[in-house]
């Protein structure tokens, strides 16, 4: 699955990743709006076996097969998902 990677210009070290390039129609107003203005960052192919540095591959895929996106706290932050 190919795999694109935003950062957030107002959070530093915060992340959405999404199955479809610049589409962020799943992804919830609430966090749009707290995530502020996505800067595309880079692009992959996302794999099972592929290793990431602060998520497991497999919660990422299920989460934006499900959700139809992946958010990425900083550090010590706790990742979940908005409703």
């Amino acid at each position: 699955m190919l795999c694109y990677v935003y950062r957030s210009r107002h959070k530093p070290f915060t992340y959405l990743l999404l199955p479809e390039k610049d589409n962020f129609s799943r992804v919830p107003l609430s966090l749009i709006e707290l995530f502020g203005e996505a800067v595309f960052s880079f692009e992959f192919e996302l794999t099972t076996e592929r290793s990431l540095v602060q998520a497991d591959p497999v919660q990422v895929i299920a989460n934006m097969q499900q959700n139809g996106f992946f958010l990425q706290l900083p550090p010590g932050k706790e990742t979940h998902l908005v409703s």
